[in-house]
């Protein structure tokens, strides 16, 4: 892997890792919990299984350590694994639009909560500020043609 390269996460992967992050733990103390698997059990909607995330680590501990440490992509993103995303990472429910031809999601995002998720987003989605609202976005995908 380039020095510069993201580690590449499955959309649920990623969604797992942003869980613990709302712990507000340290990185150094994420990495420990994981590895130690001094996991919590979620109780969320998602019922992530933490154990899951700690296999992976165990089985690829630089790449674990790179994505916490370094950030990540998301392989592919869905629609809604961005308002999955946006609603783990951020700790809010995004609006989704699943009309054919003008799939989105909008979320009113501060600078630093688009930046984050303009860095993780898949190829073939674009964040567009909506017209007069400022720090509301919209997340689409890229128009092709």
């Amino acid at each position: 892997m380039e020095k510069n390269e993201r580690v590449k996460l499955s959309q649920w992967d990623a969604l797992m890792l942003e869980g613990l992050r709302a712990y507000g733990w340290s990185d150094e103390e994420l990495l420990r919990r994981v590895r130690e698997r001094d996991l919590p059990k979620d109780t969320s909607m998602f019922e992530f299984d933490y154990q899951a995330l700690a296999e992976w680590a165990a089985a690829e501990p630089e790449l674990f350590r790179s994505a916490v440490t370094n950030g990540y992509s998301i392989k592919y993103n869905t629609l809604g694994g961005l308002r999955s995303w946006i609603l783990v990472a951020c700790g809010f429910e995004p609006e989704v639009i699943r009309e054919p031809g003008h799939e989105a999601v909008i979320a009113e995002l501060t600078p630093e909560q688009k930046e984050r998720l303009a860095s993780v987003m898949s190829f073939g989605w674009v964040i567009r500020e909506e017209a007069g609202k400022p720090g509301v976005y919209r997340i689409e995908p890229l128009q092709r043609g």
